[in-house]
């Protein structure tokens, strides 16, 4: 194994012998320079895994030395010592991306602790994360198997998904495999669980039904217009929680997590039917009696979320909540410019709606361009693509701007989404509904035992095209396919993120309400 090579600078270096024979005596390499410049030359002449820097020496200064050092190798990790703890040099090394810093006189286990800090990091983090989540792999299990109602679900997906994000800086790959056996479990489970109770939770007024996608507004804004609090309500089309849970230390610095709470989506986990209920407040199917001009079918032509600003106002007004509101729609760069530049207008209203549909944009991309699903091609990709857009979005910067007013921000999604691998065969006439995690019709084959059926839907409050039409449901990763081109469908398919049917990933969504630090 490759000894760790260390780069030691110091105009007083003979008398740091001991210090070096202690770390040769533990397996590292220490080469020494008594000046800044034969530090620069050794750093252009070797590779080095670590530096040690004194920052008061003849000559180039430490911080003139690191400098360079910066130049040549951005990457290497540079501790710099100092008998000086003035505010100003700290300042100076910190803001030129030292990895540490050491104040004389440094002690051998000050020095074992630095390197193991920056050199031996990963390794400590893994064996420790690795154990971590071994000792809590059978708890895990133990609730997935109890898990008996919605919320404690919850609670074992947020469990996985605090092991999923951990385990995702780990080099033990083996554990990361283990997790993603245990997730399966889980959504195998929590299948079963959506089948036997989401009747239940519609036909039974006492049943122990979670909050659902009609109720999110009800739940999260109403009470804060009625207490006269300003409010932007954004809703990011198809986010994950495990999306939301890597943005969120972004905005830490200028906003507190005032709630966060869970929430259930409805059937179908899809856009026309969840962000539809989200803003009537309604379920599908009484959207569809009450306002029959403002709902289209899986097989009727046009978008299927034309009308939510209507749908809005009028639940609103069925509350009997009088404020001042405006609705925006996020699909392109110019949108979200223009949505920045305008912002003093749009908060002239008491309540503001803002879509932004990056992420329900970025998962059909990656099924229809082959370079988005090169980059996308594990959820770990998928949230790294999804935090790299978020950094440099007009939403990062609407946010930002938003902090500085004493406004309420909630936040949160219509439905999430699901990377599927396994195909189920169905057959169906041309009139059935083209979606790969759920469909709709009236001459659907499939096998029961592998989908989850709605054969009357009058009774989830679904809506139906004619008087025999049904819905059937994929459940955990699997996803719906035609016998057709059988082949080919499943190739094309196989790996890519879909939503629409029944797991975790797609029905378990963040609700979270954020308040302004800097007010």
């Amino acid at each position: 194994m490759k000894k760790v090579s260390i780069l030691w600078t110091d105009d007083e270096i003979d008398l740091l012998k001991p210090h070096i024979i202690f770390l040769d005596a533990k397996g590292y390499k220490v080469s020494t320079a008594s000046n800044g410049d034969d530090a620069i030359k050794l750093v252009k002449e070797n590779a080095f895994d670590l530096v040690f820097l004194d920052e008061n020496m003849p000559g180039k200064s430490g911080l003139e030395t690191l400098s360079v050092i910066k130049t040549l190798k951005p990457s290497l990790p540079v501790v710099m010592i100092t008998k000086s703890e003035e505010e100003d040099i700290m300042d100076a090394a910190i803001g030129s991306k030292i990895a540490d810093y050491l104040i004389k006189p440094v002690n051998p286990n000050q020095i074992l602790l630095t390197i193991k800090k920056n050199i031996d990091n990963k390794k400590l983090i893994t064996r420790e994360t690795t154990s971590a989540y071994q000792s809590e792999f059978s708890k895990i299990s133990v609730d997935i198997n109890r898990a008996t109602g919605f919320h404690e679900w919850v609670a074992v997906y947020h469990k996985l998904l605090h092991w999923e994000l951990e385990l995702e800086h780990s080099e033990d790959q083996s554990m990361g495999e283990v997790l993603r056996m245990q997730k399966t479990e889980a959504n195998t489970e929590f299948g079963k669980f959506i089948r036997n109770n989401y009747f239940n939770w519609f036909e039974n007024e006492n049943s122990d039904r979670p909050l659902m996608s009609p109720g999110v507004l009800k739940k999260s804004v109403i009470p804060e217009l009625e207490k006269g609090n300003k409010t932007v309500f954004i809703l990011v089309d198809n986010l994950r929680y495990d999306q939301w849970k890597v943005i969120q230390p972004e905005i830490s610095d200028f906003y507190s997590v005032h709630s966060e709470e869970a929430f259930c989506s409805i059937l179908p986990t899809a856009t026309q039917y969840a962000r539809n209920s989200i803003f009537s407040g309604m379920m599908p199917s009484d959207i569809a009696e009450r306002y029959p001009d403002l709902w289209l079918n899986d097989d009727d032509e046009g978008g299927k979320n034309q009308y939510e600003e209507e749908l809005l106002s009028s639940y609103l007004k069925r509350l009997g909540v009088n404020v001042k509101h405006s609705y925006a729609k996020i699909s392109s760069n110019k949108a979200g410019i223009k949505l920045v530049d305008n912002i003093k207008d749009v908060l002239q209203n008491d309540f503001v709606t803002i879509i932004y549909n990056f992420v329900d944009m970025l998962s059909h991309a990656n099924t229809d361009m082959e370079m988005i699903r090169e980059l996308a091609s594990t959820d770990s990709a998928y949230r790294s693509l999804t935090l790299s857009w978020f950094k440099h979005s007009h939403l990062y910067e609407l946010l930002r701007t938003l902090s500085h007013q004493n406004i309420t921000v909630v936040l949160t999604t219509d439905h999430g989404t699901i990377r599927v691998n396994k195909p189920i065969k169905v057959v169906g006439d041309r009139s059935t509904s083209k979606n790969l995690r759920y469909k709709t019709g009236k001459n659907l084959s499939y096998n029961p035992k592998e989908v989850f059926e709605v054969r009357n839907p009058s009774k989830v409050y679904l809506p139906k095209t004619n008087i025999s039409s049904k819905y059937i449901f994929a459940y955990g990763d699997s996803f719906l396919a035609y016998p057709n081109n059988y082949n080919y469908f499943v190739n094309y398919y196989t790996n890519t993120y879909q939503h629409g049917g029944i797991s975790l990933e797609e029905m378990v969504l963040p609700l979270v309400t954020l308040k302004p630090k800097q007010v």
